[in-house]
This record gives C-alpha cells, sequence and structure tokens, in this order.
C-alpha cells in the first residue's frame, strides 16, 4: 500500500491528466518542446524551439554497446525529426554528461558547441585529458565559453524565448531580488571541490513559461545562487539536480524556486534518493515529479508512483522511455508525458514573474 504522501501526489498529478492533440507536436506548430533522454544516471536534454532551433544539453555515458548514443539520435532523429543540432552544450566535465558529444558529432552535424572553458586537468578522472581531445577535435577547437550573466543567442518569436546562464564555474548571477524566506533552510556543507560545483545552470523563459536545469550543481552553490536573495525567481519547470543525488537539491533553493512540475533524471541505482524525494515533495506547488527510472532501492512509497515513472525494470531490461515536456505556443500551459504511448497531462504555467536573472 502507498504511504499517504505518496498517495496524495497521485492524486493532484492525475486530476491534471488530459489528452491532448499536441502531444506529438514538433517545431511546425511553434511549441517549445523539451525531451529528457534516458541515459541510465547520466544527462541528456534535447530542446526543440518553436523556430525549430535545437540545444542538446549533456549526452550520456559513452560505451556500453553506444547505448546512450543510438537513444539520442533516435529522439533527435525519429521523435522530433531533426536532421541536425543547431547546438550542443555541456554541463560540466564528468563523462555521464559530455561522453558522446564526439560521436554524435561523427553521426550528425552539429553547429555551436557550449561549454564553460576546458580545465587542463581534472583530478577525479585519469582519462580526461584523452577524452577532452575526443570533444576538441569534434568541435573542431572552436566551442564557445559561456560565463554567468550570458544569455544564449537563440531566435525569439512572438513569444518572447530567453535563455540565461545562472552559475557557471562555481560564480552565481548578482544576488539581487526578492529575499529567498527559504534562506535559512541552508545548512552548510564541506566545501565540493569536484567540477560537479562548476556545473553551467541554464534558465529559460518562454513567454512566461520557466525552466532551470543546473547540471550536477551542488549544495554550497546552488545556496550562493538563492541567498539571502533569489534572482532566479520560481519556475514551472525543473530538472531535479544532480539525478537526485542528495549532495544537491538544497532545500533552499528547490523550495525557493517552487516548481509545479519536476523531473528526476536518475538510474535505477543511481540518484532519485529519498532525501531529495522529501525535499520536492515538501514544496508548495508541486503537482507531479516524473522519473526516467525506478530506484529499485526504494520502496514505492518513497519515490513517485509508477504512472510517473518511464522506466521500471533494471538496465539490462530497460527500454530507455523518454519523457517530454510540451509548452504551447504563448507559454501559458505545458504538457508532459511519458514515452509515444504515454498519457499527456495538462498544467498550467503560474505565469509568476521572474525577478532579476531574467528581467536584465
Amino acid at each position: 500500500m502507498r504511504s499517504l504522501i505518496a498517495a496524495s501526489l497521485t492524486c493532484v498529478a492525475l486530476a491534471a491528466l488530459t489528452m491532448s492533440p499536441s502531444a506529438f507536436a514538433g517545431s511546425k506548430d511553434k511549441r517549445f518542446d523539451l525531451y529528457f533522454i534516458d541515459v541510465e544516471g547520466g544527462a541528456a536534454t534535447l530542446i526543440v524551439t518553436p523556430a525549430g532551433e535545437s540545444l542538446l544539453i549533456d549526452s550520456g555515458y559513452p560505451d556500453y554497446g553506444g547505448r546512450d548514443l543510438k537513444r539520442i539520435l533516435h529522439v533527435v532523429r525519429d521523435v522530433a525529426g531533426l536532421d541536425h543540432l543547431d547546438h550542443a552544450s555541456v554541463s560540466h566535465w564528468h563523462l555521464d554528461h559530455y561522453g558522446n558529444h564526439a560521436a554524435l558529432a561523427a553521426e550528425i552535424k552539429v553547429g555551436t558547441f557550449w561549454d564553460r572553458g576546458m580545465p587542463e586537468r581534472l583530478s577525479e578522472d585519469n582519462k580526461y585529458e584523452e577524452r577532452i581531445a575526443a570533444y576538441k577535435a569534434a568541435s573542431q577547437n572552436k566551442s564557445r565559453p559561456v560565463k554567468v550573466g550570458d544569455v544564449l543567442p537563440f531566435k525569439s518569436g512572438e513569444t518572447p524565448l530567453k535563455v540565461h546562464v545562472v552559475t557557471a564555474s562555481r560564480e552565481v548571477v548578482p544576488n539581487i531580488g526578492e529575499p529567498n524566506p527559504f534562506a535559512k533552510e541552508h545548512e552548510p556543507q564541506a566545501e565540493d571541490p569536484s567540477d560537479n560545483a562548476a556545473s553551467v545552470s541554464l534558465l529559460f523563459g518562454f513567454g512566461p513559461f520557466r525552466f532551470l536545469t543546473c547540471g550536477d550543481l551542488t549544495w554550497n552553490v546552488e545556496a550562493k545562487l538563492v541567498t539571502p536573495n533569489n534572482p532566479v525567481g520560481q519556475v514551472d519547470l525543473f530538472m531535479v539536480t544532480h539525478h537526485g543525488l542528495g549532495v544537491s537539491n538544497n532545500p533552499a533553493l528547490v523550495h525557493a524556486i517552487d516548481p509545479i512540475v519536476a523531473v528526476e533524471c536518475n538510474g535505477p541505482t543511481k540518484g532519485g534518493e529519498l532525501s531529495t524525494f522529501k525535499t520536492l515533495k515538501s514544496g508548495k506547488s508541486l503537482k507531479a515529479l516524473y522519473q526516467l527510472h525506478r530506484n529499485v532501492r526504494l520502496k514505492p512509497e518513497e519515490q513517485t508512483p509508477e504512472d510517473f515513472i518511464a522506466n521500471l525494470g533494471e538496465t539490462a531490461s530497460c527500454q530507455g522511455q523518454w519523457v517530454k515536456a510540451s509548452v504551447a505556443p504563448d507559454g501559458t500551459s505545458y504538457t508532459v508525458q511519458i514515452g509515444p504511448e504515454g498519457k499527456p497531462a495538462e498544467y498550467q504555467t503560474r505565469g509568476t514573474k521572474a525577478l532579476s536573472a531574467t528581467a536584465r
């Protein structure tokens, strides 16, 4: 029997389920589409704008018989109907986030590569120099570095579209805006020397719709971003940080941005931790949490209900189902569905005015 916590989440989210003719929409109908691709606990998110412009954020693990590469190409080509990528970005230099950028460039045309700049060495990866050489070759040594405060040059149509860089290289946007009422929930942890803490975080604004993705950003930098003030504002959709691990997803950040829907890109045994689920569930506005995988180490009542989990089995039997969010042309509503056969749930954009990061 599911716990009261899980049951309440089910009731709220299932109440939003409606069939929508826009569930399989592409760029031709002026929707803003996001595909969360299952790369078994890595990350790969495809964005397709109303202008048909595309961005792949991260690219999963290499090897495994080309598993993640094939899944990404399937979504790009067969699901989204693209024959190229306009942009490909890297949140940080861990293999589960940039492992297939070079292989993708060999299979499909990639326009501009974006990253935070490449360190000469990475202490947590003794093969980094070899791997980064392949990335440099794929980008022809012309990747474009991003820094905090940058606005990526995406085409904007009738509904304004902006993509802001709010963290990069351990730096954050200026801490201006409304005071964060949840700032006191931050309990400092030991400093994180890994490249996770240097992750690039992107805040997307499409009309009133807001989406935040922070790569593997960790606890103290999350707090630095939103305390004592919150320059990000509230968001509609949140890609749960760091696969749902507890060293990230600081309540001071999660409660400040107060997502309506969250998508967790976890694996069967990686991420999706109980502490993160509790933090998300205690948010004021959360209506649904989607997981790419069931956490096989947790009980059913300790995670989101099965109707909101894309892949229920172990890696060996995984079908690699994706999760898609599709935003209406005016940005006032959006649907979320699991795989091509999934019933889309429709949610209303909160319309809350974003704060300083999107106002500048």
